[in-house]
């Protein structure tokens, strides 16, 4: 029970007393608690959605559902994507980008990796059909915190110096990697069967890219990596069902 609050309180707003949440070595055992957060985020983001989509235009309830989402984890996670960005496009050595990362300051690779996501989700959301939107944003979050595990699971931590994201790393093992692929796996297909199959894989599929990229840049990942794995595979569930839309509406499925 400490190591769910403890990853509430780590990966959420929610005012979880610290003294639910054990001591550093708790920490280190959060991960696996990942997907359990997730899930409960993505049941409070399908009941949102649900309720948004019957009061409001969808354009409307798209931007007010991914403003929630960002909140919910207090932006946290747009942070590291903008800190990878910053590094990862600058084309610098290794501890250059390591370096970069750490700054405080954004650059524009960081503001256009922020404005991007944020517009593609808003969008593919707003032209979701209604019946099918409550289910995605219910799996976003879930995507997202099991991409994050799947990433954290299977690549070391960057800084030998440590870092904001290393307990985390402590002790990582390859079952997380499995029990992520389970969870999400299992959400999507409940929700949404054969589409959920199509985007538990493309979630998976950008997750594993992302840490790959990150390997080659970095030799590893950092808290940052993980923020921007749970930033790209919050956005897969609603560009793949998008896209599988759009491919039906052509006959091309």
């Amino acid at each position: 029970m400490k190591r769910f609050a403890a990853a509430l309180r780590f990966l959420t707003i929610l005012p979880v007393p610290e003294a639910w949440c054990g001591d550093a070595a708790t920490l280190s055992g959060t991960p696996v608690m990942f997907p359990l957060v997730g899930l409960l985020l993505g049941v409070a983001a399908g009941a949102a959605a649900w309720g948004l989509v019957r009061l409001m235009p969808e354009p409307v309830a798209s931007v007010l559902l991914v403003a929630g989402l960002v909140g919910a984890s207090g932006g946290m996670h747009l942070d590291g994507l903008s800190d990878m960005a910053d590094g990862f496009f600058s084309s610098r050595s290794r501890q250059r980008i390591l370096e970069i990362m750490k700054d405080s300051r954004i650059g524009a690779m960081g503001v256009i990796a922020i404005v991007l996501t944020l517009a593609m989700k808003i969008v593919c959301f707003a032209n979701l059909p209604a019946p099918t939107f409550w289910r995605v944003a219910a799996l976003t979050p879930i995507a997202g915190r099991c991409g994050m595990l799947l990433v954290l699971s299977l690549l070391p931590y960057a800084r030998p110096e440590g870092g904001l994201g290393k307990p985390l790393a402590e002790r990582r093992t390859v079952l997380q990697a499995g029990w992520a692929v389970v969870v999400l796996a299992a959400a999507a297909y409940g929700l949404l069967q054969v589409e959920g199959v199509a985007i538990a894989g493309a979630s998976l599929a950008a997750a594993l890219l992302l840490a790959a990229w990150s390997f080659h840049k970095i030799g590893g990942a950092t808290g940052d990596v993980y923020g921007a794995a749970c930033e790209l595979t919050e956005l897969m569930p609603v560009f793949t069902m998008i896209t599988w839309l759009g491919l039906h509406a052509r006959g091309a499925l």
